[in-house]
């Protein structure tokens, strides 16, 4: 990344936060400023509009607390300019008093009607977030001698549940991945990204390739739009009822990986040395359940997954995220001359870049997927199973060989089974 795009990325992100400091003290400047206009100024001059705004102003962006000190100092401050003119018509000063109080009482309650939004929105938000984590577990650290990360990122503009997922499979051709959007959002979202996960783990283990994979995946969801229109006696579902994905496979002991992509961003391959290289697709293709409009062969591609490096898979929402000028992420740009030691650090970053690129207020969510193959770890699994293979005692088994505890493996009397 250049050094003016830093530049001007760090001003904006000054410039936010001091204006989002500089409104916040706003009711402290209102009452300072009104009071010393009504100091300075003739006694038929009034400050009335600024006291009252004061705890207006206050009510959404402070807590209960602040917005009544703001309507107490407000009210205060009136009430001495009265004493320290002394005006002829106190009825009048009276009055103003009043109204200033009356307006208080309403950011009172603008206040308590804000504070309990807030509190549905982020119960709404939970409820959400745990309805994901249900639906996408978190996968392990490790699987098939790789290291692999995971996040879900929630976009802040509601807190309805989207459609973004993701999947590790270890099977007897490799560790199977597949990242994905679908389309919508909401419980309707959920239902297909259960169906996608529920079909893609079936899948993996049973079909010898990646296209075979992809038609299954075809099939599961062109059955779940005809049971929606069914539901809902139109076929907008069979339509509109699509979902981008990527899926990818990384055979054992072979220092490859396997795309096939169906309309979805293309992952990232992070390289040891900091370069990064984009899996473009060669032919692109339209997204899953859409097999109606056409038919076509897949066909997955084959490409280097050197020892170091790291596969990167991500959902547009990513790519979709905009800064203050409708910029959008690039994530490329953003990471390129990077290193990172790990999967966990690589998409920690990642998220906070995002973030900084657009203020904290991403627009969709955002579902990431990060695998590393290891300089030695494949290599060293093999060989320590090669070393072990004819004990069948788990206590003559050292603890951790290949990243595996003794619980990995069998009980006396049983064979071990190695992919």
């Amino acid at each position: 990344m250049s050094g003016g795009v830093i530049g001007r990325r760090a001003f904006r992100r000054t410039a936010r936060r001091a204006v989002r400091r500089a409104v916040r003290r706003l009711p402290a400047v209102l009452i300072v400023g009104a009071a010393l206009f009504g100091l300075g100024a003739p006694a038929h001059y009034t400050c009335a509009p600024f006291l009252s705004a004061a705890p207006l102003v206050a009510a959404p962006l402070h807590t209960l607390r602040a917005t009544v000190t703001a309507a107490l100092a407000a009210v205060a401050v009136a009430v001495g300019l009265v004493v320290y003119h002394r005006p002829s018509d106190t009825g009048e000063a009276l009055a103003e008093i009043a109204a200033i109080g009356a307006v208080s009482l309403v950011a009172l309650g603008i206040n308590r009607i804000a504070r309990r939004s807030d509190q549905q929105l982020a119960s709404a938000r939970g409820i959400a977030e745990a309805a994901q984590r249900a639906v996408l577990p978190v996968p392990p650290s490790r699987i098939g001698g790789l290291r692999v990360a995971a996040r879900y990122v929630a976009a802040q503009a509601d807190a309805r549940i989207g459609g973004d997922l993701y999947a590790v499979q270890d099977t007897p051709y490799g560790v199977r991945v597949i990242v994905g959007d679908v389309r919508g959002k909401g419980l309707g979202a959920v239902e297909a990204v259960a169906v996608v996960i529920g079909a893609f783990r079936e899948a993996a283990e049973q079909e010898p390739t990646l296209e075979g994979l992809a038609g299954r995946l075809e099939h599961a969801l062109q059955r779940e739009g005809a049971r929606r229109a069914n539901l809902r006696a139109d076929a907008v579902d069979r339509t509109e009822g699509f979902t981008t994905a990527v899926l990818a496979e990384l055979p054992p002991g072979e220092p490859v990986f396997r795309l096939l992509n169906r309309g979805h961003p293309s992952p990232l391959l992070l390289h040891a040395d900091g370069r990064i290289g984009v899996a473009d697709p060669a032919v692109p293709a339209l997204p899953l359940g859409l097999g109606e409009l056409g038919v076509w062969p897949d066909r997955a591609e084959e490409r280097e997954f050197p020892a170091g490096s790291m596969l990167l898979l991500m959902t547009d929402g990513v790519t979709e995220a905009r800064d203050a000028g409708g910029t959008f992420y690039d994530p490329r740009a953003g990471l390129t001359g990077c290193r990172f030691k790990n999967p966990d650090a690589l998409l920690d970053a990642l998220v906070a870049d995002v973030a900084r690129h657009s203020g904290g207020q991403a627009a969709d969510d955002m579902a990431l997927l990060a695998i590393r193959r290891g300089e030695r770890i494949e290599q060293h699994f093999v060989e320590s199973i090669d070393r072990f293979r004819g004990r069948t005692s788990c206590e003559d088994v050292p603890e951790g060989i290949g990243g595996f505890g003794r619980s990995a493996w069998n009980p006396p009397g049983m064979s071990i089974n190695v992919r």
